[in-house]
């Protein structure tokens, strides 16, 4: 007996570090049947038929659903960035490394909306590991370049890079014809909304794409060169991303920089733009993250960005830097463990990581109330405990 039990350590041992050393190749994943791994597979194949029929019940045509969300609610709701229409649901299930389930179309490039603010922060997190930032309690004017005015005036002069990655900026301010108050506007009457209360930075948190915006342009201004190209070459390759996403500004964010036009990229879809992207590159992504910022032995994100990225802040405790969904006290996903974190794009997307349980969810197009909190609770029951 004593022979049998030290045996049976030995192979959870082994299996628990193959599953850790264990990155797909470019254009390939490892797939294993759900009994492999000991996983209930028809409790699991119930969790996808749900992930299917939850599907969003809105249009698929991206400009119809903006036009009929936050254009029917906000000023200045012009489409000034690519949108389209998207696929059906989709979806992929990794366990212990593998890949266990995949519904739907997902080589489908799609918008990804404010997952897109995960793939920004990113980037600036490559810049502050880098030394191109030196701190995040830095105000954030010391790095602008001669001429830009991003931050003039005693409120915006007192933004730091910490209050962009956090929503608490309050920046005020206008950027690629859309003021920061238009979006999700505050007050009882549109004659309000341009009154909105000055708030100290860093104090309140407000999710607020103009000041996303604002980050990327800023990083923009601190790399020298296309985000894109930086999240190409530091990130998506040596992950083994395909070649097909696609991260996009708008058609009047150009600057010239260095004596060359740059597109300065979206943080999300509200106007179009930002990332397109596909299920197997988004899994890729969340897998880098769900594998401490590491990547065949190489540290592509550092282990202290990924604690300050997953720190919740002050002013919001459920939220750390863009966009980074956590859950505290279980009360965001009561099914899930409370070290659980999501990035999350409207739509919905969302790249699901649970280090408790070695289980990453890329979830595409499920719908934006309890849905996902249910098919978390069905994968999570049909894993073995």
């Amino acid at each position: 007996m004593k022979l049998y039990f030290a045996f049976t350590a030995f192979a959870l041992l082994s299996s628990a570090a193959s599953a850790a050393d264990y990155f797909p190749p470019a254009g390939q994943w490892q797939q294993k049947p759900a009994a492999e791994l000991k996983v209930d597979a028809a409790m699991l194949q119930q969790a996808v038929d749900y992930a299917i029929k939850a599907e969003n019940k809105a249009d698929r045509d991206q400009a119809l659903v903006q036009a009929t969300t936050f254009g029917a609610k906000e000023p200045y709701d012009q489409i000034i960035g690519p949108m389209k229409t998207r696929a059906p649901a989709n979806g992929i299930i990794i366990y212990k490394g593998s890949v266990i389930a995949q519904w739907g179309d997902t080589l489908a490039v799609d918008m990804t909306h404010s997952i897109t603010k995960t793939f920004l922060t990113t980037v600036t997190g490559l810049a502050l590991q880098q030394g191109l930032i030196h701190n995040l309690q830095d105000k954030v004017d010391s790095y602008m370049p001669h001429g830009v005015d991003l931050y003039q005036g005693n409120h915006n002069s007192q933004i730091r890079w910490d209050h962009l990655l956090r929503q608490t900026s309050d920046w005020q301010g206008t950027l690629w014809g859309k003021p920061d108050w238009a979006d999700r506007p505050e007050g009882k009457t549109p004659a309000d909304w341009p009154k909105r209360p000055l708030r100290t930075p860093g104090s309140h948190y407000k999710y607020n794409d103009v000041r996303v915006n604002l980050l990327a342009l800023s990083t923009l201004y601190v790399w020298r060169k296309p985000l894109p190209q930086v999240l190409n070459e530091q990130i998506m390759t040596p992950i083994g991303a395909s070649s097909t996403w696609r991260w996009y500004g708008y058609d009047n964010s150009w600057i010239e920089l260095d004596g060359q036009k740059m597109q300065s990229v979206s943080g999300g879809g509200h106007w179009g733009g930002g990332m397109f992207i596909n299920a197997w590159d988004l899994a890729r992504f969340g897998y880098l993250f769900l594998r401490d910022g590491q990547w065949q032995g190489k540290q592509l994100i550092s282990k202290k960005w990924i604690r300050l990225a997953s720190t919740g802040g002050t002013a919001n405790p459920e939220y750390g830097f863009a966009n980074w969904f956590l859950n505290p006290g279980r009360k965001a996903l009561p099914n899930a463990p409370e070290t659980a974190i999501t990035f999350q794009g409207a739509g919905r997307n969302i790249i699901y990581i649970d280090k408790d349980n070695d289980l990453l969810m890329v979830v595409r197009w499920i719908g934006n109330g309890d849905e996902l909190n249910q098919l978390v609770g069905k994968v999570l029951t049909a894993l073995p405990h």
